[in-house]
């Protein structure tokens, strides 16, 4: 008896290398190449000097010579655009429109198979016997543990939303969507009015560095370190009438952001939070489509630190002033090379009176436009005049919960050439939002330098 069992786990041992002959071969996943984001370019990662090599002719001894490195990541080409921006906003307006649909076909109990009427919108778990067994768990054990009974239930995003009112498909549908706009006493023109303050997005994330930080000496676990955002992200079209006073600026609080003419200038009147909700919604969208696809998901999207920022915009040149690398505001032929305020505020003296295209003037040696002028950007840095003293020379970055200055950089299209320097720092709350201030993003390089994209 004993030599049959010692020969059964013989055939079992040797069943579980799978002819891997006893070596460590380790567990090989399916080879992954990195896809360049669209719209975006890969900056290498390196080494330089970080701060002001010029003089420090506005006294703010706040960027002193610093050698620091920076690993690879990818940066958007251009800075966010307002089409780029209206998809997120689109994307929120729909998701809490047919949230709000959904319940309404719950809370009337009506059938998830009516194709004609409301029923069409219901959650996509409404109907049970479609869902696998790990679905019906999850419903059963956690969809009603939260505040909210509908919290995590899918949405059905293939149901298309009527806009048109003369086209609404019942009472209940016309119910749902009048609760979408403002009362029509305040109607204009004859237009019905959304009510933007709807337009409400809301994510979780994880604070790795506080749960580093406390690590063993945590008492509530990894729960404490999960937070919650819930925050409105239309732009704040008004920043175009409060940032200057005895100014007409009209035609753009009203044409802005809404107008197709403006589809390729920059977004505005967005401030750091909401830049950061962008972020995470970005991330949130491919890594969705790549799950459906059974494909690994990709790193964050997120603001780049003030280093990372600074390291693009210098193109690879070590000594420059601004991204193009001379000292010079003019190119060979005489024309501006930004978009910024010069000759003693003659607005119109670079042929822009206010943003230009993202797509604008030449870009710098990494491809990158706009680093200089046209809007300021957020970074993911907060300020501190004495933070190049401390923070690390690898990767460096200060982010402070506690501090609600962010670093912004670039200058813009209503600044002075010397906020268009590489190495001139600035800053601006994080929940306050102008019409000079825009942003990009960047996304980690999973690898090495050395690159296979597709």
């Amino acid at each position: 008896m004993r030599k049959i069992i010692v020969f059964i786990f013989s055939v079992l041992l040797l069943a579980s290398c799978k002819n891997k002959q006893g070596e460590l071969s380790g567990l090989q996943q399916k080879k992954w190449f990195p896809e360049k984001p669209k719209g975006m370019t890969l900056i290498e990662g390196g080494s330089f000097v970080m701060g002001s090599q010029d003089e420090d002719i506005a006294g703010q001894k706040n960027a002193p010579l610093k050698t620091v490195s920076v690993r690879s990541f990818f940066m958007d080409e251009t800075e966010i655009t307002n089409s780029e921006y209206r998809q997120f906003v689109h994307w929120v307006r729909d998701s809490v429109t047919l949230s709000l649909l959904a319940r309404k076909v719950d809370e009337l109990g009506l059938s998830a198979n009516d194709e004609n009427g409301i029923g069409k919108y219901a959650f996509k778990d409404a109907d049970t016997a479609s869902l696998s067994e790990f679905q019906k768990y999850m419903r059963e054990n956690y969809y009603d543990v939260s505040e909210d009974f509908y919290a995590g239930r899918a949405l059905n995003w293939d149901a298309e939303i009527e806009w048109n009112p003369e086209n609404y498909m019942d009472q209940a549908y016309a119910e749902v969507m009048d609760s979408m706009y403002l009362p029509p006493d305040v109607w204009y023109n004859g237009q019905m009015k959304i009510d933007v303050k709807k337009f409400v997005y809301q994510y979780l994330f994880f604070d790795a560095e506080a749960a580093a930080r406390a690590g063993a000496n945590s008492s509530k676990g990894r729960m404490q370190f999960i937070q919650k955002k819930e925050l409105e992200i239309y732009p704040d079209t008004t920043v175009w009438i409060k940032d200057f006073s005895y100014s007409y600026n009209e035609p753009m609080h009203n044409n802005y952001f809404s107008h197709p003419a403006y589809d390729e200038y920059p977004v505005v009147g967005v401030s750091w939070e909401q830049a950061v909700a962008f972020c995470n919604w970005r991330t949130r969208i491919k890594n969705n489509f790549l799950k459906g696809k059974k494909k690994p998901p990709v790193s964050d999207f997120r603001l780049p630190s003030e280093a990372e920022w600074e390291y693009a915009a210098r193109g690879g040149l070590p000594s420059a002033t601004y991204p193009w690398g001379s000292s010079y505001l003019l190119d060979d032929r005489g024309c501006f090379l930004a978009n910024f305020k010069p000759l003693r505020g003659d607005y119109a003296a670079d042929q822009a009176l206010y943003t230009v295209e993202a797509k604008s003037y030449y870009p710098n040696d990494y491809n990158l436009y706009n680093m200089a002028g046209n809007v300021s950007e957020w970074t993911g840095s907060s300020y501190d005049p004495l933070s190049y003293d401390y923070v690390s020379s690898l990767n460096p970055n200060l982010s402070l919960k506690e501090e609600e200055r962010k670093v912004i950089r670039g200058g813009s299209w209503k600044d002075v050439a010397y906020f268009l320097r590489v190495s001139t720092r600035d800053y601006e709350y994080q929940d306050t939002a102008r019409s000079y201030i825009g942003f990009r993003t960047v996304q980690d390089y999973l690898g090495s330098k050395s690159v296979k994209m597709k």
